[in-house]
């Protein structure tokens, strides 16, 4: 891991999953339907959650937690010649419900490929990490993740708030081989550039969670 993770807000973990492993992953996700960026809800793929659930990432996550660590939801990024994209500095904020609950401090509320999200409070995010999972090496041309280190402590962050701090804080790439796995907050800002170069960089991001219950009445929708 990185010195000091808690207080950069990220780490990285090289050689986490074995190359036979991440090429037998890579394939049975060649046939998942994909959007431009790549493709949400991955949480029913029976290799997905089979990985999910895998006691090395589960280890990871829990060490980020503090206990317990349940995966609820998954991404496939998906970054290559024909589908090369660009993000902006953000947050991750948003959670997935099962259903729409007016509670203080959350919302607003909205709707991705048929799940409801809601933004989340600080204090419901401080119990979630991202791990992402690299199934290609990640490297300075095929833009990868860039994350401001230690912004995870500023809180939720409006978008003026954000290009503010974009602009004094340094922002570092976070390169990693296939098969490591990097552990993120989701209040840290990250972004990544357009590839510049003709590799693929795919990563499953596979969110985990201290509890399903984030608050009052909530409960995490596993997708």
């Amino acid at each position: 891991m990185e010195r000091d993770p808690v207080r950069l807000g990220y780490g990285i973990e090289e050689r986490v999953l074995e190359q036979a492993e991440i090429t037998t992953l890579a394939f049975l996700l060649e046939g998942v339907a994909r959007t431009r960026a790549g493709a949400r809800h991955l949480m029913t793929h029976p290799a997905v959650a089979h990985i999910a659930s895998d006691p090395r990432l589960v280890s990871i996550a829990s060490r980020w937690l503090g206990g317990e660590a349940i995966p609820y939801k998954a991404t496939l990024f998906d970054k290559s010649p024909d589908a090369n994209w660009l993000v902006t500095w953000h947050q991750d904020t948003a959670l997935p419900l099962r259903a729409r609950l007016d509670v203080p401090g959350w919302g607003p509320w909205s709707v991705k490929a048929g799940v409801t999200y809601a933004k989340a409070p600080a204090e419901a995010l401080e119990g979630v990490i991202a791990l992402r999972l690299h199934l290609d090496d990640s490297d300075a041309t095929n833009g990868p993740l860039r994350v401001l280190p230690g912004s995870h402590r500023s809180g939720v962050l409006d978008q003026n708030q954000i290009q503010r701090l974009a602009s004094t804080v340094p922002g570092v790439e976070c390169l990693v081989e296939r098969g490591g796995v990097i552990g993120m907050r989701p209040l840290l800002v990250h972004a990544s550039t357009k590839s510049s170069s003709g590799a693929p960089r795919r990563v499953l991001h596979i969110e985990y969670a201290r509890s399903l219950h984030p608050g009052p009445g909530l409960e995490l929708h596993v997708a």
